[in-house]
This record gives C-alpha cells, structure tokens and sequence, in this order.
C-alpha cells in the first residue's frame, strides 16, 4: 500500500505539472486571484453575474464581489438589501487585479483541485510510512517531510497569486515541484527491494548527477524564455504567435545552445551503459524523452507554437529531470566495479 499510494502521488503531482503548464499557456494564472478559495467559493463561478452585487442575497465571510473594477469582500455573514453598502464589504488588498475570465478561473480551479488531492495521497504516504519507523526511519521522516514540502509549495502558490505572478516567484515555484519530484523518487527507491542486477561506476554516477544538475538548469532557463513570450503575448497578443520569438532575448540562445550539452552528456552516459553493460535499461527512456524535447522545442521555434507544444515541453523536461534522478538513486545502490572508460 506504501508504494502504491507513492506512485499515486507520483503521478497526481506530474498532473498538476502539467495543469500548471497550461495555466501558464493559457494566461490563467489570476483566474483566482485569492488563494485558498476562488473569489471567496470552494466551487468558483462560471458567469460574471455571481461576482456583482445582487440585492436580497445571502452572502458569507469571504465571498467576493467585484465593485468598480475592485474585489470587495464579504466582513460577515449577511444578507443585502436593496442596494449596494459598502459598510458590509472590505476591499481585498493583496493586489488590484479584479478581471474575471471563466476559462481562466476554471483552468487555474482544476490545478489547484489536483494540488490539493496530490497532497492529500501524500499525506496518505506519510501515515502509511508509520509502519517503517522501526524498521527504517528514514522512509518515515523523508514521508513526513514531503508533506511539509506540499504545504509549502501551496503557500508559494499564494505568493506568486498575491505577487501577480511574478517571474521570480514563478520559477521558485517550478523547482520546488521538482524537488517534491525527487523527494517522492526517493521514497519509492528507499522503499524497494535491494537488486544486485545493475552494477555501478564512479565515472557514471559522476555522469548523471551531472546531467541531472544540467537538466534542472535547462528547465530553468526554459522559464526565463517562457516569461520573455508572456511579455511579448501582453505586447503583441495571443493572435500572433509567429511574432513571439521574432527577437528573442540571449536567454532564448543561451537556452537553445545548452540543449546540445544536454543532448551530448546524455548520449555519453548511453553508451557507457551499453558499452560496459552496466544494466542501466532507464538510459534508454532518457534519450527518447530528449528526442521528443527537441521535437516539442522546434515546433514551437519553426512553427508559431503549435497548440498545446509549450506544456508538452515543459512537462517532457520534468519527465526527463524525474527519470535521469532516479538513475542517479539506483547508480548509487549499485555495487561499484572498479573500471573506468
């Protein structure tokens, strides 16, 4: 049950990944510009009309509505009379945006809907791990800390909401998703059955964990590009998509250029493995996954951002951060064999 509700998790929180990447594609990121709720509702509204003021409703502490372009929010419980009275309602002050979109507000629902049941199986993790604590506290603690790590990341959420997503923040928010990425990895891998069927080599755990570091700095120059094409999207519009990368920042080069390091470190470490036959058969899945991140990039580049290539590449690079860790964990287990290339 431990292991399978990990893999549960594994999988709820890559879906949130990937509802993130559409967020960002979308432009959805205020579709609920308050946090936890959404414009004071567990269940958001779909029509304009639910955020203006409606006389004889009952409306509760919280609830939002939108005056003169501004959030006001419910002080109490009370029901309004015939007209507006603003000794009833508070201006939100965490920010001024006030824009509802129904889309957005939806699209950016479903990803915080999926945060929360990825942190629910992980709290359902950590329970389960109570059983390991004799036996390896390790597997408790780390269980224990991935749901701290879970709270954090919601909270960080908060903060780029409050922040009108600030680029910054953004981007602390990816990599805390892959550190929660890795931690979880870990647990699965701790909690598995020692296997002598792969044997290990300095030279090659030296590889991947290089790779592994590289792939975090290309998913985070990915951002940096990512925000360049938002600030054009607000410039240009959603209409021309050829107009994006016309005049790409050096980030986008830096970017595009580092892709070959990427490429080349992980076709050295293939073919140690197959030369040496180190057993290593997730070496096979990195070179695909790399495949498909540069066919989703050059989509994007030659061919105005065909839909749905952003999360795609976005979501194929965190696939390949997740699957390069993991031969990482499973290069340290292994006994080492003293040779070298």
């Amino acid at each position: 049950m431990y292991r399978k509700f990990i893999k549960i998790s594994l999988i709820l929180v890559y879906l949130v990944i990937v509802a993130g990447a559409v967020v960002r594609m979308t432009g959805s990121g205020m579709g609920c510009p308050d946090w936890p709720k959404c414009f004071g509702y567990y269940i958001p509204p779909t029509e304009i009309t639910e955020l203006q003021f409606q006389a004889d409703r009952t409306y509760k502490e919280g609830q939002v509505i939108i005056v003169d372009e501004s959030l006001m929010t419910a002080e109490t419980n009370f029901t309004t009379g015939s007209s507006y009275n603003p000794q009833n309602w508070v201006k939100y002050t965490k920010h001024d945006y006030a824009i509802f979109n129904p889309w957005h507000t939806w699209i950016e629902y479903i990803n915080r809907l999926l945060g929360a049941l990825a942190g629910l199986a992980v709290l359902i993790v950590a329970f389960l791990s109570l059983k390991y604590w004799r036996q390896n506290k390790k597997i408790t603690l780390f269980s224990w800390l991935s749901v701290f790590l879970m709270g954090f990341q919601g909270w960080l959420g908060a903060t780029v909401v409050y922040s009108v997503l600030s680029p910054v923040k953004i981007t602390i928010h990816m990599v805390m998703a892959l550190v929660i990425v890795a931690l979880i990895l870990y647990l699965l891998h701790i909690s598995k059955a020692k296997s002598q069927t792969k044997i290990g080599l300095k030279s090659f755990r030296n590889l991947t964990f290089y790779a592994v570091i590289l792939t975090l700095i290309q998913i985070i120059l990915g951002t940096q590009v990512r925000e360049f094409v938002d600030e054009q999207i607000k410039i240009i519009g959603y209409s021309m998509p050829e107009q994006w990368l016309s005049e790409p920042s050096v980030i986008f080069y830096i970017h595009r250029s580092f892709s070959i390091l990427v490429l080349v470190l992980n076709l050295l470490i293939w073919w140690q493995n197959k030369k040496l036959k180190l057993g290593f058969t997730k070496v096979n899945w990195v070179l695909a996954i790399i495949g498909l991140e540069i066919i989703t990039g050059i989509a994007m580049y030659n061919f105005d951002f065909p839909a749905l290539s952003q999360p795609l590449h976005l979501v194929i690079a965190t696939l390949l951060f997740g699957v390069q860790f993991y031969i990482l964990l499973e290069a340290l287990r292994a006994p080492i064999r003293i040779k070298s290339l």
